[in-house]
């Protein structure tokens, strides 16, 4: 057996901002700025206070319901395995993980680690949480990745899986911010974690109070002793709050306001390109349960206005599958396999019975401005096509219910692969696997789905590579989602903040996992 060694009050709320950080904000002196400096920094030193885009819609640990909540995941729980700043795996709950001659992944679990309970981990845990994802009841995220796996539990510190078919992307699964491994036995809608920080308080809608959980088992970790987690739901609030100092860090940097934070010198921004925008569809019914007219929706949209409108430059354009440029499995002419050509989406829509078009909706969020803007262009460029979309724009809690539900005709989302392997878009571009928020509703894409199967089945990278090439090319006929806009993805950080890891590519929106490393430094 060969094991693979890996060496490797209080904060102002959503509406609450004092009425000095408004004017900071407004006037945009750095003077003003200057002002609303806290006065006892050093007082607060263990004390992080960062903020999140919206309220999350639940805390449910294996259920994806967006970025907020895999924050606050990865703060009150711990994974097998998560990822460093090179996109590589790294330990957590385990050790070192490697293939067995007999075919099955072997992982050696951590010693020593306790619940926030102080129960003992063990691979009974390990265990227990998968059994719970791969429930046949369950709507977890990664529930297909798991169904028909066997575990054998040898020791209390080793577990074994065995699946289905050869699988070469396995322990990357278990990095995703929705597989935090909970305790075994306890309530599977909030399990007991053994995270770094455990929640002490609550606002509804508003805020959560963070403290160190003081048995956690990487000495020196969590640096900061608290972390007060504050909603700003509204981005040019949030950015105010960041420039004005009530608050250290924040996610989802408005892309009007990075250059803002960039000249700051109180400040800095981390960012990398990697979640993109996209363009989902139901395909439970007409009209597009036909791929002929989702194409015609690929070919139909200008992706320079969605960079220009929606993320003021800081994008590029989204033509194909989102296959990062440079990489083994990128193709330059399969990436411009959707560009932009009216005619032809006229073509396939007379071809698939509406010649004059039809009228459909088109759900977003009126939440995060890039959702809405870029719903408008889609909307605007659909229309000179002869497609009628009547936007729906709820609030975040309502978008996430209605996408995983199937309640829509059209939406627009912005989501990130789940690694920066290929095999990581399969959860966004498999409309076979368990239904969520961030991947079309009931469409039939055999090719796709089969060659996913195929790529994350073979161990050979060169074979890996033209398997993929053969996925995009499949993709492009039966468009499992259209491509729009890579996005560069931004954190605002006081500069006294130490210790923060911005993660590259696809992984930046995991970025938040690294809080725990932080503290402010005055």
């Amino acid at each position: 057996m060969t094991l693979t060694p890996v060496d490797k009050p209080s904060p102002l709320a959503q509406q609450g901002l004092t009425r000095r950080s408004v004017m900071a904000a407004a006037i945009g002196l750095p003077l003003a700025i200057e002002m609303n400096r806290p006065a006892s920094a050093q007082a607060r030193s263990g004390h992080i206070r960062y903020a999140l885009s919206t309220w999350p819609p639940n805390l449910q640990p294996w259920v994806s319901v967006g970025v907020a909540a895999g924050t606050m995941k990865m703060l009150v729980h711990r994974r097998l395995v998560s990822f460093d700043t090179k996109g590589e795996l790294r330990p957590e709950l385990a050790l070192s993980w490697g293939r067995t001659g007999d075919g099955a992944w072997e992982f050696k679990l951590r010693p020593g680690v306790v619940f926030h309970d102080g129960t003992p981990f063990t691979s009974a845990d390990v265990r227990w949480t998968i059994d719970q994802i791969a429930g046949e009841r369950s709507t977890a995220f990664m529930r297909a990745q798991f169904v028909g796996v066997r575990m054998e539990t040898p020791d209390p510190l080793t577990i074994r899986f065995f699946t289905p078919e050869p699988n070469v992307t396995f322990p990357l699964t278990f990095a995703n911010y929705n597989m935090p491994i909970g305790k075994a036995g306890s309530e599977p809608a909030n399990p007991i974690g053994c995270g770094p920080y455990r929640i002490v308080a609550q606002e509804r809608g508003t805020s959560y109070d963070l403290a160190a959980f003081d048995r956690f088992y990487q000495p020196g970790i969590p640096r900061a002793r608290s972390i007060k987690v504050v909603v700003y739901a509204d981005e040019n609030l949030r950015h105010a709050a960041l420039q004005a100092g009530d608050i250290d860090a924040c996610e989802f940097v408005p892309w009007t306001a990075m250059a803002a934070v960039e000249a700051d010198p109180r400040l800095r921004l981390a960012s990398d390109f990697g979640p993109f925008m996209d363009v989902l569809f139901n395909g439970t019914r007409p009209p597009f349960n036909d791929p002929r007219v989702r194409r015609a929706v690929a070919h139909a949209v200008r992706r320079e206005d969605i960079v220009k409108v929606a993320f003021s430059g800081r994008g590029r354009v989204l033509e194909g599958m989102p296959i990062v440029e440079g990489t083994p499995w990128y193709d330059a002419a399969l990436a411009r396999g959707h560009a932009y050509d009216p005619r032809r989406s006229r073509e396939l829509l007379a071809a698939a019975g509406f010649p004059n078009g039809f009228s459909t909706t088109i759900l977003a969020t009126a939440q995060f401005n890039m959702h809405k803007d870029t719903a408008e262009i889609v909307q605007q460029h659909l229309a000179e096509i002869g497609i009628q979309g009547e936007l729906q724009l709820p609030d975040w809690p309502t978008r996430v219910s209605r996408g995983t539900r199937g309640q829509y005709d059209m939406a627009i989302h912005g989501v990130a692969s789940e690694y920066n392997d290929p095999d990581g878009l399969s959860v966004v571009m498999d409309p076979s696997l368990s239904p969520t928020h961030g991947r079309s509703f009931g469409l039939s894409t055999p090719r796709t789905t089969a060659l996913f199967a195929q790529g994350r089945a073979e161990f050979d990278q060169a074979k890996r590579v033209e398997i993929y090439r053969e996925l995009q090319r499949a993709a492009l006929e039966e468009v499992p989602l259209v491509g729009l806009a890579w996005r560069e993805q931004g954190f605002g950080l006081d500069r006294r903040i130490q210790g923060f890891q911005l993660l590259p590519g696809a992984i930046a929106i995991n970025s938040a996992q690294s809080l725990d490393e932080c503290s402010f430094n005055v």
